[in-house]
């Protein structure tokens, strides 16, 4: 296999292009965020005002999650000997190390935790099991070793999302798998489904690739791109790639006419949520990831029904977890290593968990996210029979824990990166008709860091 080596950069955009779902979904997490910035600043006004207020009593908490607000509320409540205070980090790995005139975290929550960069930064957790604290048995195998640094376990799972397709339950008798969907079943079933009137015009399209970004990188990862980080660099496998390009070139042409053809039609038809273009019957299947399926599901009462992507070739049926997963660690210069062992041993216990989430939906806590931290759990009780009591859309399919892909190790930055070079590489590619005109992967990159720079 031939591999290409594309250097890492430090620098973020100011911008993002975002699919129309996302959007709204942005707008509506940046109101959270200034709540959940609101809860922090009261919550250390009352801490630091106290005069009987010990610092060793103080567990901080460094996480983009907001919904932790609440888990540290009804921790608080249960625990008078330590109080929980959360910091919200935008992106808690470039947060560290703290600057010098800040309180250091003693727990550090969120995605891109796992990089070459910020690794040195934690404890190792292991007396937490060799003191009996937590179990490894209790974890999906493969996430509870991806916190792990030569055999040490550094970090441990919080939450995970997956990569679905969803379609109206009308349609329900043309899915003939009950649990997963692969790219060559997705194509054949959505080409049968295409119609076209009179005059050549397409009336329906059963899906179309170019117009999903996130479908379009979760494919090149279903054929072994295998982005990853080594030594500051982003590594992928070359032949991957360009299989996926040919692919999608192939199925574009052959299923849909053109990717002109597949614009026109999802500019003119398929400009509403995914849920609705699904019901709406002008296409057949959506793609989406689970942690916006099911609190969409489960606040909508939606007449859809899900099956996961899946591969369907090389290591037929895994199923890709998304990159973000989220993960939790100690912070190296904790001032509170008692308290931080005593909140994660409680967060991570299944009777804590089924009362979160009992208590979100008692009190109608409506945070804009699914299940645990807005995702599955990781802990496999939890997710196999807790969740499906609240989410019954899970009673038909859960995640199969032997499937489950973790990613590589991905620098903090990573979304960015993957947003601006990798599916502009794949868009481009797929929807230009002399694909020798399209700009390499390195040269996407060398123009988003121009773009930077100007700014």
């Amino acid at each position: 296999m031939k591999s290409t080596a594309i250097k890492n950069t430090n620098i973020t955009m100011a911008t993002l292009k975002k699919d129309h779902h996302n959007k709204k979904q942005q707008r509506s997490l940046t109101g959270l965020k200034l709540f959940f910035c609101l809860i922090t600043i009261i919550t250390f006004s009352a801490i630091f005002t106290s005069c009987e207020e010990k610092p060793k009593d103080r567990i901080i908490i460094w996480t983009d999650c907001s919904e932790f607000a609440q888990y540290c509320e009804l921790f608080n409540k249960t625990h008078p000997d330590n109080k929980a205070v959360l910091v919200y980090k935008e992106n808690p790995a470039l947060a560290i190390p703290p600057a010098k005139d800040e309180l250091p975290p003693d727990i550090i929550i969120g995605s891109w935790l796992r990089s070459d960069y910020t690794q040195k930064y934690f404890k190792s957790l292991d007396y937490l099991f060799d003191h009996q604290n937590l179990s490894y048995s209790i974890f999906y195998e493969q996430l509870i070793n991806a916190g792990k640094v030569r055999k040490h376990q550094y970090l441990l799972p919080v939450s995970f999302n997956l990569p679905a397709i969803i379609f109206s339950n009308q349609n329900s008798n043309l899915i003939t798998d009950n649990y997963n969907l692969t790219p060559a079943q997705l194509r054949l079933i959505s080409s049968e489904f295409n119609q076209q009137n009179k005059n050549g015009n397409y009336t329906k399209i059963g899906f179309i690739p170019s117009a999903d970004s996130n479908f379009l990188y979760t494919l090149a990862k279903l054929n072994g791109a295998n982005f990853r980080e080594e030594k500051n660099e982003i590594l992928y496998d070359k032949d991957s790639m360009e299989f996926t390009i040919n692919y999608l070139r192939d199925w574009i042409e052959k299923e849909n006419t053109s990717a002109q053809v597949e614009q026109d039609f999802a500019f003119k038809y398929l400009f509403m949520p995914d849920y609705r273009q699904v019901t709406s019957g002008r296409t057949l299947f959506a793609s989406t990831t689970s942690s916006y399926l099911f609190k969409t599901m489960k606040d909508m009462n939606l007449d859809i029904d899900y099956r996961w992507l899946a591969d369907g070739s090389s290591t037929p049926n895994t199923i890709p977890i998304e990159d973000n997963f989220t993960m939790l660690g100690i912070y190296k210069d904790a001032q509170n290593q008692p308290g931080a062992s005593e909140f994660i041993t409680w967060f991570f216990d299944s009777t804590t968990q089924e009362q979160i989430i009992s208590r979100k939906v008692q009190l109608q806590l409506n945070t804009e996210l699914f299940g645990i931290a807005g995702g599955f759990s990781s802990i496999r009780d939890v997710t196999e029979h807790i969740l499906p009591i609240y989410y019954t859309h899970l009673l038909t399919n859960l995640p199969p824990a032997e499937n489950l892909i973790v990613p590589e190790k991905l620098p903090a930055r990573w979304d960015t990166y993957r947003n601006n070079v990798i599916e502009q590489y794949i868009s481009t590619s797929i929807t230009t008709e002399d694909l020798d005109s399209v700009p390499s992967m390195a040269e996407y990159e060398a123009e988003w860091q121009k773009k930077v720079f100007d700014n």
